[in-house]
């Protein structure tokens, strides 16, 4: 008897999420065994079902999937990750790649494209879809992401990048902490350091910062 494959799929629109565990259970050798609406229950999900492969959508509430990627590749290396996003610029490609990802796949790829995608994946070899593999290799040549130069942007961690998100959501501290488990006091020295590393000094800033860099969409 074939060996099924193990796949979570994380996704917060419910309709893409269903669509996309209904295109895989025509294809017998995948079975899909759980599925997160935000990167910390992706995070949550792999730690409990250790799945093969886990699909992902960068653009979640509340804990991103870039943040979640981060995560899940330090601390469950074989579980193989596909990006699958509407985003084709450079600088979120090379950000995934350098997190960890093993494939990437714009949602505007046909039924047979992801299928192919993640057969690659699973065989161990990484996939990037058609169309933006050149903007990789050029941002690579041109070396925009080499140049030693450190923005006030790479020099958040991940835990900031990750408040940042969910303060641009409209969060409040208390519930930053409840969401994240942490003390309501490690919130607030977290959301001092960031308004110190950005110069940004309230909320209304920190929100228009966090739509400039793509973490959350309006």
């Amino acid at each position: 008897m074939e060996t099924k494959h193990r796949i979570v799929i994380a996704e917060d629109h419910t309709i893409l999420r269903e669509g996309l565990r209904a295109l895989l259970s025509f294809h017998p050798e995948f079975d899909v065994v759980g599925e997160a609406e935000d990167g910390l229950e992706a995070i949550r999900r792999v730690e409990k079902l250790t799945p093969d492969l886990l699909l992902m959508d960068l653009s979640m509430p509340r804990m991103s999937g870039m943040a979640a990627l981060k995560d899940i590749k330090k601390r469950f290396p074989k579980t193989r990750i596909i990006v699958l996003t509407v985003h084709k610029t450079e600088e979120y490609i090379l950000a995934a790649l350098q997190a960890g990802a093993d494939g990437y796949v714009l949602k505007d790829a046909t039924h047979e494209e992801l299928i192919m995608a993640i057969k690659a994946v699973l065989e161990g070899r990484p996939y990037l879809s058609p169309g933006i593999s050149q903007k990789v290799i050029d941002g690579y040549l041109s070396g925009k992401k080499q140049d030693g130069v450190e923005t006030s942007w790479d020099a958040l961690s991940q835990r900031e990048r990750q408040i940042l998100k969910l303060i641009a959501e409209g969060y409040k501290n208390k519930e930053i902490a409840a969401y994240l488990g942490i003390s309501l006091k490690t919130v607030q020295k977290h959301r001092a350091n960031l308004m110190k590393k950005l110069n940004l000094h309230n909320a209304a800033a920190l929100t228009s910062f966090a739509l400039e860099k793509g973490l959350v969409i309006r």
